[in-house]
């Protein structure tokens, strides 16, 4: 009987392979270890994953295929069973070439007079694939089985098996299993239903003649085929099969995630390696990603908004969001509004009241003057243009009252304010050609939605500084900064937890503080509880105004949505300091009863009380590990009495007229003294007890 060959290339091909393998292959050492191996680490798709390994976007290599990184680890057992099991049986034994299957490709050639099954291993086609050379001629075949020889004695089973998940064509320009699943599956490969597995195990063999976005038909067939092998093997049983079939193969292509975009273009900037582990929650982060995109719809069509949610313990942010809208030429999506410069309104206001509560100038029960007031030029109004009279700290902190902040501000200084910010980690950024002003107070100086983050996690933690970060596990090098006293922190957490939430619904005890930029450009919110902060931003990227936003309206009612996805309810703020001084307004220390500014009740040209002991800085050894500690004595000069002495920040209980006054200090460390006197200025030392 004559046989007629068909396909007289892919023939020779085979039988050449046989020949190989039955003759020659263990007596060709020397051959193989000339062999010219390839680079063996083929270049994968950069990605970014969240704190739990989850993707949140890939990019493509340089000629624009998906190629993603994997491990034979993170791909599901069935699927590799099948795989093996219809490629390549005897993988994990022989040598690179297969004899056995050399022999059967020659026996089914003979009968058939085509190839029914061909002679390549696993270890062979990722011969080709690392090539990318064309394997149907004669010296393509040698050459492919020389290479796979050589590469199981360079390689492991698992390292070869690995760069075929890595490299092996599933259509288009999809290359890897991993990529493959994300595409059509919507899903990583660490869990594959047998049908998925079997179409997966298909693909290689013809990727585009059998992709499911071009030919669903085919790709059905394909899969089809794997199963029915599968099952005669014993590999699948007929129940499996059955429900295998009626499983509806993919028609279409899915996206590849692409969350937290513009963190993740940052961190790819910043290294140049293939995988970046993120600090981000990813199911956090589509969750606010999804709120913002919806809520930006009414916003206005040009207006974007911006969110960062911190860890304020840990400084680890597990959410950011740039833009609601990535694509969005009209609002600009492709800027990352966490890291634009900006003027941050009212914000700052915390930050100024909590430095007059740490030198001693205020308490939350002060009462305070707001009224038209000239400062040496600078004649700032309040937002709505009205004026409350005398009013509580408290309550000017939580109306948001332009003239008393200022008032403390200039008694404590602006260079003040901007050394506690730069304390906080923030890069605030003063007006070309101005200097340190009044008018950094209200919003004249430019700061990030991160760098407020950064300043409300310090005041969060008891006014201690925290280095936020997005990358998984990177140490810190900043050293830990205290931003305020652990007493005025507290104090300003109180008056911002107790204000009054936008819709008057809320109830949680939620600090937060809202801000709106001169002209309506940027509307703030930033808030925290007891285990997170949280920063919003609604404005225009371009800086344009955008009449009618506020923070109030328009970035609270979004902070505390946003918390909401966070948790159902709010952790506890931390508890007072022994330390700080709870009472009210009739129970207050006389100097700290009314905050005095010359600008606001007439010059006094007294002079400014002075600390002449202990001196700032000083080292006093009082004995304070003995039996009987000796007795700290301070004294003032200059100054109008009476005097009210305060240590850390609580009053003592000494003589108010005397110009020397002795003190029993609890305990040794380092203590602030406080003097201020009847005008209401002060003075302030540090020093160390021994």
């Amino acid at each position: 009987m004559r046989v007629k060959f068909r396909n007289s290339r892919r023939c020779r091909a085979v039988l050449v392979v046989a020949a190989l393998s039955i003759g020659g292959v263990f007596s060709a050492d020397r051959w193989i270890e000339k062999t010219e191996i390839p680079s063996l680490t083929p270049e994968v798709s950069t990605t970014v994953l969240d704190r739990k390994g989850r993707l949140l976007r890939a990019y493509t290599v340089a000629d624009g295929r998906w190629r993603l990184p994997v491990e034979v680890g993170d791909v599901d057992p069935g699927y590799l069973e099948q795989l093996i099991a219809y490629e390549d049986k005897r993988f994990w034994s022989h040598i690179g070439v297969d004899p056995v299957a050399s022999l059967r490709a020659i026996g089914q050639l003979a009968l058939n007079g085509k190839v029914v099954s061909g002679g390549s291993t696993l270890t062979m086609q990722v011969a080709r694939l690392l090539e990318e050379a064309p394997s149907r001629n004669l010296k393509a075949k040698l050459r492919q089985v020389r290479l796979a020889l050589a590469l199981e004695r360079r390689l492991s089973k698992e390292e070869i098996l690995k760069l075929y998940l890595t490299i092996a064509p599933f259509g288009g320009n999809i290359e890897g299993v991993r990529a493959a699943s994300l595409s059509y599956f919507d899903k990583e490969p660490s869990r594959l239903t047998p049908s998925e597995a079997a179409l997966l195990v298909a693909l290689p063999q013809s990727p585009n003649a059998r992709r499911p976005d071009r030919s669903p038909q085919n790709a059905r067939r394909a899969r089809d085929r794997v199963l029915a092998r599968l099952e005669d093997s014993g590999v699948l049983s007929s129940d499996t099969v059955k429900a295998a079939r009626s499983e509806r193969t993919p028609d279409a292509r899915m996206h590849f995630p692409l969350r937290a975009p513009h963190l993740a273009d940052r961190l790819r900037r910043e290294s140049t390696q293939a995988i970046h582990r993120a600090t981000i929650d990813r199911d956090l982060q589509s969750s606010v990603e999804d709120l913002f995109r919806t809520r930006s719809g009414r916003l206005g069509r040009n207006l974007s908004g911006a969110v960062i949610i911190a860890d304020h313990q840990t400084g680890e942010i597990i959410t950011s969001v740039g833009s609601p809208h990535l694509f969005d030429t009209s609002r600009r999506g492709f800027i990352d509004m966490t890291r634009a410069v900006r003027s941050p309104g009212s914000t700052l206001k915390p930050l100024i009241y909590g430095l007059g509560f740490e030198v001693g100038l205020a308490h939350p029960e002060t009462l305070i003057e707001d009224r038209p007031t000239d400062f040496g030029g600078y004649a700032p109004g309040n937002f709505d243009q009205t004026y409350r009279g005398t009013v509580s700290i408290r309550e000017a902190l939580q109306s948001s009252l332009n003239i008393p902040a200022v008032a403390v501000l200039d008694s404590i200084g602006p260079a003040q304010l901007m050394a506690r910010l730069r304390r906080a980690g923030a890069d605030a950024k003063l007006p070309p050609g101005r200097g340190t002003g009044l008018a950094i107070g209200l919003g004249g100086v430019g700061l990030t939605l991160r760098d407020l983050v950064a300043l409300y996690a310090a005041i969060a933690r008891g006014g201690e500084a925290v280095e936020l970060h997005e990358r998984l596990g990177r140490r810190t090098n900043r050293r830990e900064s205290r931003v305020l006293s652990p007493e005025a922190a507290w104090q300003v957490s109180d008056i911002l937890a107790s204000a009054p939430t936008p819709d008057m619904a809320h109830t949680e005890r939620l600090a937060f503080k809202t801000g709106t930029s001169y002209g309506y450009r940027d509307a703030w919110a930033v808030g925290f509880d007891g285990a997170h902060v949280i920063g919003v931003w609604i404005g225009r990227a371009d800086a344009a105004p955008a009449p009618g936003i506020l923070g109030i309206d328009t970035a609270a009612p979004l902070l505390f949505e946003t918390f909401s996805r966070v948790k159902s309810k709010p952790d506890p703020l931390s508890p007072p300091p022994d330390t700080v001084l709870t009472v009210s307004h009739s129970e207050l220390p006389h100097p700290l009863k009314r905050f005095r500014h010359p600008s606001m009740s007439g010059r006094n040209e007294s002079p400014k009380p002075k600390i002449a002991f202990p001196p700032n800085g000083a080292t006093v050894e009082l004995g304070i590990d003995g039996s009987r500690p000796a007795a700290l004595t301070l004294k003032v000069r200059d100054g109008l009495p009476p005097f009210t002495w305060l240590a850390d920040g609580k009053p003592l209980n000494v003589s108010r007229f005397d110009r020397e006054v002795s003190y029993q200090p609890d305990g040794g460390g380092f203590m602030s003294i406080s003097v201020i006197d009847r005008s209401g200025k002060s003075a302030r030392t540090k020093l160390f007890i021994k």
